[in-house]
């Protein structure tokens, strides 16, 4: 038995080494590309301020991503918290504070403590009923940001702040859309570092059992609703900071951003790139952001597209595009 299993070892051992250089190399490839985007970028006919809408909405879909595909639970009321941040920012920005940080970090904590707290209620319930009742909740928000006319604005939003300057050698340091770029960046870098790290520990491996058997967990005293909770207030505080970060790239905080539409877009965004895919999200911002913008300069009739390419996606993808890809490179 043991040379059997010696056997199996050293033959595995290559397989499991070429996987992991796979992945460096693409972790590399990724990083290079994000980082000189500035560059190429408006040679292909972009702008900055484009990707850096698909970084922000990367971010908040990795978010609903870690509960979604990694948990198990279906959210449709995720925009609640992304638009909690970007109130949240805003509001600092307007009347409290010119730190960029300061306002941003405000905002990221406004929007994880609201899932942190809200988190437990909807995790007594599983399925439809756990969608059903993140659906009410996020609703809830976007009617408060509505009639809360003189704090939020109401229908008209909320406006009158701008992204702050940065205190640079000797003067302040205007944040043009290069600069805002590589703020998202940062961001989106250091929460997917900490999401990966979250994820391949066993915090993570317990998640991905909850999604796999919740029953059989259940059965051995697990608490499955302490862990889904953790993973709802996680998956709440990364929207919170795309939020936060859609504030300072609009300037303006709309109400539009707390309602199921727009978790509509974020499930959606999950489920084109591969909701069991890390990269997933990202792949799908791509592909959702660009379609928006180019055939919204065609049409107004750009949500058309958007659901054909997503029933398309279903269809001939039900992995998402990384998972297609993953499993043709894997045969």
């Amino acid at each position: 038995m043991s040379t059997d299993l010696a056997t199996e070892t050293a033959r595995t051992a290559p397989q499991a080494r070429t996987g992991m250089s796979r992945r460096t190399i693409g972790n590399v490839v990724l990083g290079v590309v994000l980082l000189t985007v500035p560059l190429w970028l408006p040679l292909v006919g972009g702008y900055t301020d484009l990707a850096s809408r698909v970084l922000i909405y990367a971010l908040a879909a990795m978010g609903l991503n870690l509960l979604l595909g990694f948990t198990g639970g279906l959210s449709f009321g995720h925009a609640a918290y992304f638009g909690l941040g970007a109130y949240g920012v805003g509001l600092m920005l307007k009347y409290e504070t010119h730190s960029l940080f300061l306002a941003l970090g405000v905002g990221t904590l406004v929007g994880g403590l609201a899932a942190t707290l809200l988190g437990p209620i909807a995790v007594r319930r599983r399925g439809i009923y756990f969608s059903m009742i993140t659906i009410a909740i996020g609703q809830m928000f976007y009617f408060i940001a509505i009639r809360w006319n003189t704090l939020t604005g109401g229908y008209d939003g909320l406006s009158g702040f701008a992204r702050p300057k940065f205190a640079g050698p000797g003067h302040l340091l205007s944040m043009g859309p290069t600069g805002m770029y590589y703020l998202v960046l940062a961001a989106f870098a250091i929460a997917a570092l900490l999401l990966w790290i979250v994820l391949n520990a066993p915090l993570g491996h317990a998640f991905v059992a909850i999604r796999e058997n919740h029953k059989r967990l259940t059965f051995l005293g697990v608490s499955t609703q302490r862990y889904i909770a953790i993973s709802f207030a996680i998956s709440g505080f990364i929207a919170a900071l795309a939020g936060g970060l859609n504030a300072l790239l609009d300037g303006f905080a709309s109400p539009n951003l707390l309602n199921y539409s727009m978790s509509g877009d974020f499930l959606i965004i999950a489920v084109l790139g591969g909701m069991r895919n890390f990269y997933g999200p990202l792949a799908g911002a791509v592909i959702f952001v660009l379609v928006r913008d180019y055939v919204s300069s065609v049409t107004d009739n750009w949500m058309s597209v958007i659901g054909l390419v997503f029933v398309v996606s279903v269809i001939f993808f039900p992995m998402g595009v990384l998972g297609f890809f993953n499993r043709k490179s894997g045969s």
